[in-house]
């Protein structure tokens, strides 16, 4: 066996889960793919010397690591609306326009991060639900680092700090200040109380269905009375049934105007959306990312960015 081929052998089955691993630093799935292929590249640059005092997952993961936290220090947060400001509880308001200079929290395909294998997406959704990536996006980027090689991904203390070149004491003081910071951010466990899998894609048709026939009625019976509604790239979000419905009916809900795919992101339930433009084409719009509690939906992340689309639709299966 060649080296290349060596190395491809021994390197490509963690793919998948190094993805997953600089999408948790960065909250983009684009800068993820980049630093994945960041990562293969140095790792078979320095495979020849490669003495195996590691396993190969952890030699992977320290490569990673070191360049999330590189490319973490030239670039800012990703945040969601939520994590930017107050809400607004009154479908009347103002909404700000979009704003594109703020480097907005990015969905990822459920299979993405299972390489493309509906029987493994199960396993690839550990730690990648929207609210633990957008909390993760409040801490800084050794904290982000420490705690998902610890907490996450479960590698030891010690490991942890021959992968950062550190101490013990010193991965150990980063990981109760990550952690506190973690809890400060709000809930981050909300798929706790999902419904099983038959359930969510009855939910998940109940959405698209109202959402496409503009059937408010059935709509607002699928949202919790705390229902919050996020628009990234527009800052300005809703919480609370009355406001959300109203803000839908009012200003989005059209009979005929949307098109909508049922899919997975994040290892929630989600949707690709299209809208329809003059001439009656429809255009890509964006991922809808529905977070549940029980039998109801208690968010509505609603990405409207048409770029998303593409790589949503790749790698997206039958449910």
């Amino acid at each position: 066996m060649t080296l290349d081929a060596e190395f491809a052998a021994r390197t490509e089955p963690f793919r998948p889960e190094l993805l997953a691993h600089c999408y948790r630093m960065l909250g983009s799935i684009h800068d993820a793919e980049d630093l994945v292929q960041e990562t293969y590249l140095r790792a078979w640059r320095a495979f020849g010397g490669f003495e195996g005092r590691s396993s190969v997952r952890r030699w992977l993961y320290t490569i990673a690591t070191m360049a999330c936290l590189t490319a973490l220090r030239t670039r800012s947060r990703r945040p969601l609306p939520s994590g930017l400001g107050a809400p607004a509880d009154d479908h009347r308001v103002a909404v700000a326009a979009a704003d594109p200079t703020v480097p907005w929290l990015q969905p990822v395909p459920d299979t993405l991060l299972a390489g493309g294998d509906p029987a493994g997406v199960v396993a690839g959704r550990t730690g990648v639900r929207l609210a633990f990536i957008a909390a993760l996006q409040h801490l800084p980027a050794r904290q982000r680092a420490v705690l998902t090689l610890r907490d996450v991904l479960c590698f030891r203390t010690a490991e942890v700090a021959d992968m950062l070149g550190t101490t013990t004491a010193a991965v150990d003081s980063t990981l109760r200040r990550a952690r506190t910071r973690l809890a400060e951010a709000g809930p981050v466990a909300d798929d706790l109380a999902e419904p099983d899998q038959q359930a969510q894609r009855t939910l998940l048709d109940g959405y698209v269905d109202a959402f496409t026939r503009a059937d408010l009625d059935a709509l607002t019976a699928l949202l919790r009375a705390d229902v919050e509604l996020e628009m990234p790239p527009v800052p300005t979000w809703f919480t609370g049934r009355p406001a959300v419905v109203g803000f839908l009916a009012g200003r989005v809900l059209a009979t005929g105007r949307w098109r909508l795919v049922p899919t997975r992101a994040n290892g929630q339930p989600a949707v690709v959306v299209h809208e329809r433009a003059a001439g009656g084409r429809y255009q890509a719009h964006g991922v809808h990312v529905l977070t549940l509690t029980g039998l109801r939906i208690a968010r509505i992340t609603a990405f409207n960015d048409p770029a998303l689309v593409p790589l949503q639709l790749a790698y997206t299966y039958p449910l």
